[in-house]
């Protein structure tokens, strides 16, 4: 569970990295697709393994 928790974090950081105005994060913004893929594939990936091993 804990790594479905830090996948949606990643995924929620990287959403707020594309949406902020905050000039202190001007430079982080390039990053903010690969926070938001990285957070989807893991998150996805997360829930096929839970799945599989059917703790889901």
């Amino acid at each position: 569970m804990f790594g479905l928790a830090l996948s949606v974090l990643i995924l929620i950081f990287g959403i707020f990295l594309r949406t902020t105005n905050n000039p202190g994060f001007a430079s982080s913004k390039r990053f903010s697709w690969l926070f938001i893929i990285l957070g989807i594939i893991t998150l996805v990936g997360k829930i096929v393994i839970l799945y599989q091993k059917g703790e889901m």
